[in-house]
Parts: structure tokens; C-alpha cells; sequence
């Protein structure tokens, strides 16, 4: 089996190792995975980034936003 076999995340599962880099485009602050709903969110930004076959759409026109 190849590293990238062993270490990639399951189908529709975003890689842990991605997660820990990516930041808000808006405001660079952390983001909090929500497995359930198959996004990341800023709290920052109040904005929820969408996750599409594993990929984090991290565009803001993309993003829904949250409401308080």
C-alpha cells in the first residue's frame, strides 16, 4: 500500500493534517470542523465553509452564513 493510500482520509472525510493548517480567508483565525453537517466553520466570520468530496471550499461567496 502507498503512503498516500495509508494516510489519505476516508471518501467525504477531510485529511486531519489539512485541518490543522487551514485558516478563515477572511479573518486567518482558526476554523472547528463540523463532521455532521460536512463543514468548517469560522466563528470569527460567522461563516460555514462547505466540504465537497472531501475538498474544503474555502471561498466566501461559497460559505453560508450563520445565523446568530
Amino acid at each position: 500500500m502507498s503512503d498516500i493510500t495509508k494516510d489519505a482520509a476516508p471518501a467525504g472525510e477531510v485529511d486531519p493534517a489539512l485541518l490543522e493548517i487551514l485558516v478563515c480567508p477572511l479573518t486567518k483565525g482558526p476554523l472547528r470542523y463540523d463532521r455532521a453537517a460536512g463543514e468548517l466553520i469560522s466563528d470569527q466570520a460567522r461563516l460555514a465553509y462547505p466540504i465537497r468530496d472531501g475538498i474544503p471550499i474555502m471561498l466566501p461567496d461559497e460559505a453560508r452564513r450563520l445565523d446568530d
